[in-house]
């Protein structure tokens, strides 16, 4: 992990200003951190110094179950918060957030800002949205098992963890989030390469046909 300074962190305030976001200033102990693929940017069980919101960059949701077995729940984008839960919630059970490429956030001190986001009616109104989007996303991630093939949720599961164009997702974390058989799995990523829609490299996977995964992802957003 690396903290911006002086003209570097400046460049990233004045480009990315979320001041419109609060009714108080916050960039005046804001951080601006960068993240490489695979860092935690929260560790699970671990109680967060900061709220992030993402300005560049993917990142993954991890939790570990009682019996050892750790299992992705959901992404993270750009555009969206990481700790708004702990920030509502003292004693909530942190999950683990590993960026998944190159990530960019603000990092605003919590012990800091507390009190006056918690204040704050405009602040709480763009959280309140960013949590009942969030909610029901989840909330159909679960339906779409039922109602589209493998096909179509593998694709926009590529899209989503691909950095710089190459898919490099363990099979065994991809057939439990999308609760699917490792042999399944297998047949549908040759197809993907039989297609031309993949190349694969070793264990991991080139994209080639960005616009043919599209097209097979849209439909669960439509």
């Amino acid at each position: 992990m690396e903290i911006y300074k002086g003209k570097e962190k400046q460049i990233y305030l004045e480009k990315n200003s979320i001041a419109h976001l609060f009714s108080f200033p916050v960039e005046d102990r804001i951080e601006v951190h960068e993240y490489q693929r695979n860092d935690w940017i929260i560790q699970e069980g671990m109680i967060p110094d900061f709220l992030f919101y993402v300005i560049k960059g993917k990142a993954k949701i991890y939790i570990t179950h009682q019996n050892g077995k750790v299992s992705l729940i959901n992404f993270i984008n750009a555009h969206e918060y990481i700790g708004e839960m702990e920030l509502l919630h003292d004693v909530y059970y942190t999950k683990g957030i590993q960026a998944s490429t190159k990530t960019i956030c603000f990092a605003l001190p919590i012990h800091y800002y507390r009190k006056q986001m918690l204040e704050d009616a405009k602040f709480l109104r763009e959280l309140t949205k960013f949590l009942s989007v969030k909610a029901t996303e989840m909330a159909a991630k679960y339906t779409q098992s039922l109602a589209f093939p493998l096909e179509n949720r593998l694709a926009d599961f590529i899209l989503q963890t691909a950095d710089e164009g190459i898919y490099k997702e363990s099979h065994v974390t991809v057939c439990d989030y999308l609760g699917v058989s490792y042999r399944h799995l297998l047949h549908v990523l040759a197809q993907f390469c039989e297609k031309g829609y993949l190349l694969k490299e070793g264990r991991n996977y080139q994209i080639k046909q960005y616009s043919f995964l599209y097209e097979l992802a849209e439909v669960l957003k439509n």
